[in-house]
């Protein structure tokens, strides 16, 4: 039987043994798996080698599927190959190839043999689709796999690291843990609920936490907090949303400040938001505190990491902008009326957005943690901010749809009442001084490259 056939190749500046251990480590399927595509994995057995096991849950359009990939065809170093064994196509084979190109240089080939299911390979609107999508995906995943393998290569020689991380499973957390099992470091979660993949448990509310349990990691991020932007603002959410984050760091550092071995570094979620509403000024890190309550609770938030600093332990305090993400956060949220041609600027438009791409956010924590001298707040946005307008515009062209729909500032405080002030109507212009200092290398400086690779607008 002829099978269709799609083939992608790329150069990347690490050794094939380099590239293929990034294949074969845990989280590197997930890496590659594009933030627009509406997929899980439900299971995984294995990594790559003959006979492991990969099981998504996903939609093709309304349609539930369950696709379930077997691997066969593995040489150590040079290929392995992913065949569905039941999903959407009549026949799927996936072999991922990979080729020295000198000591430190390599290429990787994607190299695909599919038929489309019975009833619909006459349809060549169908077979077109499914090359555009391809393309489109490949695009992203060898963009991905060259910028993690060069972020990873620059600690090369480095022990790997065995993290904490509490949060795992938001935005931040679940991009971060799979970035850091593929450079090969150890990941544990501490989680409030005990789960199917484990995890060290710990209930901040109750303030209940076993040291025993925290003794042996070399470094601890700390992403947990209650969402700002899930629902309007009562004086009670409020609370919540500021307990949610001091009391469960005032928890942690205060135990990792008591241990035998501590940590060497602990890195803990912050936000730009600490800096208020400060129009065209332009900030830093050495830029003092604004006012309002983000900025209240960005302060109190910092504050509670001192017993872990205090006892010697290297503390990060990582000042997220607007996170990037096709999989949720702000952008998210905004897809489906810009997506619908109803999206538009808020208020005067004139406002600063602080952005960052999410790869970026993981880069900088990986940065952060390998790097010595980082310590302290830590702005962690992209060095090109921009306002609202831009910001609406851009998105616009990427979407190529019309951008002539502009929120009032009176309809946004009608829909979210304080919420909007802080969060759509406020700006920061925060520029990223301490990462640039320590030579982070920003993978997306430019708004509309970030908008393109995290939406797959090629």
């Amino acid at each position: 039987m002829k099978y269709r056939q799609f083939s992608r190749s790329c150069p990347v500046d690490a050794s094939a043994a380099e590239l293929f251990a990034w294949h074969a480590r845990p989280g590197a399927f997930q890496r590659l798996l594009p933030p627009w595509e509406n997929a899980e994995v439900v299971e995984q057995k294995g990594t790559i080698r003959d006979g492991d096991k990969l099981v998504l849950k996903m939609r093709i359009g309304p349609i539930p599927q369950r696709w379930v990939a077997e691997h066969v065809d593995y040489i150590e170093g040079h290929q392995f190959c992913d065949k569905q064994t039941s999903g959407p196509f009549a026949h799927w084979e996936h072999f991922h190839q990979f080729y020295a190109a000198g000591a430190e240089s390599s290429r990787l080939t994607d190299r695909i043999e599919y038929s489309l299911p019975v009833g619909v390979v006459t349809n060549p609107l169908l077979g077109w689709s499914v090359e555009r999508q391809l393309a489109r995906m490949f695009k992203f995943r060898h963009r991905v796999t060259s910028d993690d393998l060069a972020a990873h290569h620059r600690f090369v020689g480095r022990p790997p690291l065995r993290v904490l991380i509490t949060g795992s499973g938001g935005l931040v957390g679940s991009a971060l843990t799979p970035f850091l099992q593929t450079g090969g470091h150890t990941i544990s979660r501490l989680t409030r609920t005990q789960s199917k993949r484990g995890g060290i448990r710990w209930d901040p509310e109750a303030g209940e936490i076993d040291p025993a349990t925290l003794e042996g990691f070399d470094a601890v991020v700390h992403l947990a907090g209650e969402s700002i932007a899930s629902g309007r603002w009562s004086e009670a959410r409020k609370q919540r949303i500021l307990e949610s984050r001091v009391k469960g760091t005032q928890l942690l550092a205060g135990a990792l400040a008591k241990l035998k071995n501590p940590p060497k570094v602990f890195a803990c979620a912050s936000a730009v938001g600490f800096y208020g509403n400060r129009g065209d000024e332009t900030l830093d890190e050495s830029s003092a505190p604004g006012q309002g309550f983000l900025a209240d609770v960005c302060q109190a938030w910092e504050a509670a990491t001192k017993p872990a600093s205090a006892a010697g332990i290297r503390t990060v305090n990582l000042r997220f902008g607007v996170i990037l993400s096709g999989r949720g956060g702000a952008l998210g949220k905004m897809l489906l009326p810009f997506q619908l041609g109803a999206g538009g600027r808020i208020g005067s438009g004139k406002q600063w957005m602080s952005w960052v791409a999410l790869d970026d956010v993981i880069g900088a924590i990986h940065h952060s943690l390998l790097t010595d001298s980082v310590a302290g707040p830590v702005n962690v946005v992209s060095p090109t901010p921009v306002t609202n307008a831009e910001f609406t515009k851009t998105l616009g062209r990427v979407l190529m749809r019309p951008t002539i729909f502009p929120m009032p500032a009176f309809a946004a405080k009608l829909a979210l009442g304080e919420m909007a002030d802080e969060l759509l109507l406020a700006g920061q212009r925060v520029l990223p001084k301490a990462l640039e200092a320590a030579d982070y290398r920003f993978r997306f400086a430019q708004l509309e490259d970030a908008l393109r690779h995290v939406l797959g607008r090629v």
